[in-house]
């Protein structure tokens, strides 16, 4: 769920058998006037399995410039590491009044990387672009 300026939306992941789904998608329409919202449903299917990954997360808080999440996505693409997840928030800092940005990305990382080489580029890629940044297991 977010709010997205003055709007707010959420979305839903529903599994279920085949009957379940057509009922709730039948549904759909009635419920989007009755409630007076925006709905849209697509069907999905599972992602098939892509090897031996091992989830990371990457959380970087810094001042607001242009050009950071560019830097984060070409450090982790150039690595041949996905991106799963990625939000971003942005802030203003009680103390300062600067605008902060935050910036909290889910990383799947092939297990025949060495973390610990991985670990010290991303944190020379934070010191280069003045970021406080950590790299550390998933915890699920």
């Amino acid at each position: 769920m977010a709010a997205l300026g003055s709007e707010f939306a959420a979305m839903l992941l529903v599994a279920g058998n085949w009957n379940s789904i057509a009922k709730l998608e039948g549904a759909l329409p009635a419920l989007q006037d009755k409630l007076k919202l925006t709905l849209t449903s697509r069907r999905t299917e599972a992602r098939p399995a892509e090897g031996n990954l091992l989830p990371y997360m990457v959380e970087v808080v810094t001042v607001d410039r242009p050009g950071i999440l560019y830097r984060l996505a070409e450090f982790f693409a150039s690595r041949q590491i996905n991106i799963e997840d990625l939000y971003t928030a942005s802030y203003t800092s009680t103390h300062s009044d600067t605008t902060m940005f935050n910036v909290n990305i889910t990383v799947n990382v092939p297990a025949d990387v060495h973390i610990a080489g991985l670990r010290e580029e991303f944190l020379n890629l934070c010191d280069e672009l003045n970021l406080d940044g950590v790299l550390e297991p998933l915890k699920r």
